[in-house]
């Protein structure tokens, strides 16, 4: 696929707030999970799967290659902040990668983004499920969520490395013609299919099932 690769000098540039990971908990009526996540310090570890010392427990919808690593922005977290009236912390959506300064939404499928030592492809948005309002305590954020349009990003670790908070996020390849997450989400959710996604070869795109969440 054409696109636009950017040597020797930064497309765009962002920052990584927070690095986050989870041990694995249990949440009423749903079980074990691994959406609890919480900020880490110092350099973590991301290889082909995920994050060092993350707990994916529900590996079909929410791990494997192409969903290793979940990115959220921090600008969507402070805008459920004000929709929801309560503080939320870096993590509080499951994102393993709390960005600030990226149109993580708007990022297109394939898209590459240069994070600390390791090179990350964006694969898809995050499609939740009854977990998410279990976990913040609101039984309609699903339905909340799924309106709102701010999905974040499902990511493929194309090369492993490491990743610390305050690292900058750099987009060193955006394929021409691609669909974005947010397109993606919306046809996904029900929304109205773009001429991008439709002319996006299928295996490019991550098939999130209706029920996958973190």
């Amino acid at each position: 696929m054409d696109g636009t690769g950017i040597p020797g000098q930064r497309r765009h540039t962002a920052t990584i707030v927070s690095v986050n990971t989870s041990g694995g908990s249990e949440l009423p009526a749903v079980g074990a999970t691994g959406i609890d996540k919480r900020p880490v310090p110092g350099a973590v570890e991301v290889a082909e799967l995920g994050l060092a010392g993350d707990v994916q427990v529900d590996a079909r919808n929410h791990g494997g290659a192409d969903k290793a690593v979940y990115a959220y922005a921090f600008e969507s977290l402070a805008a459920w902040e004000a929709q929801l009236g309560r503080s939320l912390w870096p993590g509080a959506f499951g994102e393993n990668l709390t960005t600030v300064g990226l149109d993580v939404d708007g990022a297109l499928v394939g898209e590459t983004w240069r994070v600390g030592t390791a090179l990350l492809e964006v694969r898809g948005p995050r499609i939740p499920c009854r977990k998410l309002s279990v976990h913040l305590e609101r039984p309609e954020l699903q339905r909340e969520f799924l309106a709102a349009r701010r999905p974040g990003a499902y990511l493929a670790v194309v090369r492993p490395g490491t990743v610390t908070a305050g690292d900058a996020v750099e987009v060193v390849w955006r394929p021409s013609g691609a669909p974005s997450v947010a397109e993606v989400f919306a046809a996904r959710t029900g929304g109205r299919r773009t001429s991008a996604l439709r002319a996006m070869p299928s295996q490019r795109v991550l098939d999130v099932p209706v029920s996958a969440a973190r």
